[in-house]
């Protein structure tokens, strides 16, 4: 009887692996594997959201806009590839193109020469470096708004300070401004003296990381400060020169505030950007669907210059 008991009491064979707890640690198992997986979703989802209703549905939208007519009020009419028709033949925009492309001649040169110049002085031991770095920085996060009223009380014909002190001098006044022939040179200038702290940073920065003992290997063989510069240094900072001549080219095609207050893209069209035409088509003339397809053209245009660039620099390279 006792041994009756005994077995009767002890776990049966199937008990040992139960089944059921099995199952239960299965789904326990799963469901933590679930949050791990989710977590990461949940923790994008923000910027997920934004990307989707701020980038991925307005690029939909204006390409949907570029085959129809549109003026905000009336509702929209399909024209199909009329837009596109109309964009070959539109000679103020190819103007307003040419305007762009003159002022990356002077502009995007302009900035890479003098933004190593003074990334080369600063790198250099001097006194309140700091300072200057600051000041070489301060244009840059100065309103847009502000540094172009500034420049077109400096740049003014009759009032400007520049003309004043031509004047002072026995010189003639200059119509920075007014002049066709000069007036898109003044406004890569003043673009320049704006954007030029921060490309003297990443200059800065590229100079930084080269190695010293480059340099002193170089001395010892007699090379002189050209030598060391043209042989060492440029091909060093190469990376970061590539990246200021795309960031140059990209803020450089993007020409909308200069000419907008200090001109209006006058005298003559002849300081109109791309940028403003498009500008101007959409909140002007209303004439949204033909803007979208000027901005879509001017996009993939700017995406073409810069693929051609960043070929040719990587063929210097190599």
């Amino acid at each position: 009887m006792p041994d009756k008991i005994l077995i009767r009491n002890s776990p049966a064979p199937f008990e040992r692996g139960c089944p059921k707890d099995s199952f239960r640690e299965g789904e326990a198992t799963k469901k933590r594997f679930r949050k791990k997986n989710l977590l990461p979703y949940l923790l994008v989802s923000p910027y997920l959201v934004f990307v989707i209703v701020f980038v991925v549905f307005p690029v939909l939208f204006c390409f949907f806009l570029t085959f129809n007519k549109w003026n905000i009020i009336a509702p929209m009419h399909f024209i199909g590839v009329s837009n596109y028709s109309r964009l070959f033949h539109d000679r103020l925009f190819w103007k307003a193109i040419l305007n762009t492309l003159q002022f990356l001649l002077l502009h995007i040169p302009l900035q890479l020469i003098v933004s190593l110049f003074l990334a080369y002085l600063l790198n250099q031991k001097i006194k309140a470096g700091s300072f200057f770095r600051a000041s070489f920085f301060m244009p840059v996060i100065v309103s847009g708004v502000v540094v172009t009223i500034l420049w077109q009380q400096l740049l003014g014909f009759d009032s400007g300070l520049i003309n004043r002190m031509l004047v002072s001098t026995g010189l003639n006044k200059i119509g920075w401004l007014i002049n066709p022939d000069i007036a898109i040179y003044s406004i890569a200038v003043m673009a320049t003296w704006k954007n030029v702290g921060l490309y003297v940073i990443l200059f800065l920065v590229g100079l930084q990381t080269v190695p010293t003992q480059y340099y002193e290997a170089a001395r010892m063989e007699g090379a002189t400060k050209w030598q060391q510069f043209y042989h060492i240094t440029l091909p060093m900072i190469n990376p970061t020169i590539f990246m200021v001549v795309i960031l140059s080219t990209i803020g450089g095609f993007n020409l909308f505030i200069e000419p907008y207050i200090m001109t209006g893209g006058g005298p003559l069209n002849s300081t109109l950007s791309a940028v403003l035409y498009i500008y101007k088509q959409a909140f002007q003339y209303y004439n949204m669907g033909y803007s979208a397809t000027l901005g879509f053209f001017y996009a993939i245009m700017i995406m073409s210059v810069v693929v051609l660039q960043k070929k040719f620099i990587e063929k210097e390279v190599d």
